[in-house]
């Protein structure tokens, strides 16, 4: 993290991430795949994220989700087993061509598992800038996750109600944060997807804007009533009436740990 409001912005590099969910097994309420990134990462270290990464050439967004999904997790979305998918994944990490492996293996990446969820463009006032698009999907049947232990080195699954209460302790940046907020409610796998097929037509850039305060500094979502007044750097506004323009509009960061505000 990195933030100076006097920066000239950078442009943002395109991104995926994919928030990925599976049936808890005493009861089947929905948990979700966090995984924390290394001490020594050059952005978010020690934070628990969504598989995810930057695209590649000229990916489509839920290709570049579904190859880091695999790449980071271990999971494929296709119709693969768990021993299919892990010889798949030992061969591209060799350095073989993930396309060239599933058309040998006649399959294909189901990129329609992939339901659009948010977008969330890093501030202007951040060196590293990202425009991440994160898409929803449920565990493929008989497929686990498998960190890579390099990108990623430590996995938990967990229900968005257990992520907020665990929240320092995850150090959950400011979108994780937001989608387990919006969550929090969903009582199995399907609500999940159902939600995030419900506000797919709708999505939106979300671009926090910099603001400072007398005792440190605030990330403005674009309903926050200051986002034009106090905000700094670049902006996308939203209307007041936008379905994802609901609930707290802020994030201010005490000691090392975000709270949405």
């Amino acid at each position: 993290m990195d933030f100076d409001p006097a920066r000239p912005p950078t442009t943002p590099r395109d991104a995926a991430a994919v928030i990925l969910v599976r049936p808890r097994a005493n009861d089947g309420a929905p948990e979700l795949l966090l995984a924390r990134r290394p001490a020594k990462a050059a952005f978010m270290a020690r934070a628990f994220v969504f598989p995810g990464g930057a695209r590649e050439g000229d990916e489509d967004p839920r290709a570049t989700a579904a190859r880091e999904l695999f790449e980071e997790a271990g999971v494929l979305l296709a119709d693969a087993g768990p021993d299919v998918a892990r010889d798949l994944r030992a061969r591209a990490a060799a350095g073989a061509p993930l396309d060239e492996l599933l058309a040998e293996a006649g399959l294909r990446l189901e990129l329609d598992r992939l339901v659009p969820f948010a977008h969330w463009v890093t501030p202007s006032a951040e060196r590293r800038r990202f425009s991440a698009r994160f898409y929803v999907a449920a565990l493929p049947p008989g497929q686990a996750a498998e960190i890579d232990g390099q990108e990623l080195v430590e996995a938990r699954w967990v229900t968005a109600q257990d992520a907020l209460a665990d929240a320092d302790a995850l150090h959950l940046p400011p979108p994780q944060l937001r989608t387990v907020w919006e969550l929090r409610e969903a009582a199995t796998p399907a609500d999940v997807l159902a939600l995030a097929s419900a506000r797919a037509p709708r999505v939106a850039p979300l671009l926090p804007r910099y603001a400072p305060l007398p005792d440190g500094f605030a990330l403005l979502l674009p309903w926050d009533p200051e986002y034009a007044a106090l905000g700094t750097g670049e902006a996308a506004p939203l209307p007041p009436d936008h379905p994802q323009a609901v609930g707290p509009s802020r994030f201010v960061l005490e000691g090392e740990a975000w709270r949405h505000v």
